[in-house]
């Protein structure tokens, strides 16, 4: 069996732990998402969920942007270009594990 529709698999420690992993699938789906809406979908504290962001973002994987709105300052996150690939390239590669799909 080829490993066809895998050339861009590659396992990526930082994005496989389980919340980056959560965060970067949901902001996948969308532009971008508000820290506190992260923080329920999660059920972490803020805490947790700013240390999950802060491994992301030192990777290259996200960016943080402040804004104010409705009289206090928001957190939004968004995956950048690199993050998109390398959480592409991370389900590729969890998909080719699950197929038993050898690499060539």
């Amino acid at each position: 069996m080829t490993a066809a529709g895998f050339e861009s698999a590659r396992f990526d420690e930082i994005i496989h732990a389980p919340n980056r992993l959560r965060i970067c699938s949901m902001l996948s789906a969308m532009n971008e998402v508000e820290f506190a809406a992260l923080r329920e979908a999660l059920g972490v504290s803020d805490s947790v969920l700013s240390k999950q962001l802060k491994a992301l973002e030192d990777a290259g994987y996200l960016s943080v942007k402040k804004s104010p709105w409705e009289g206090r300052t928001r957190t939004w996150a968004a995956l950048t270009p690199a993050g998109k690939d390398a959480f592409n390239g991370h389900v590729a590669e969890l998909r080719r594990l699950a197929a038993g799909v050898a690499l060539e």
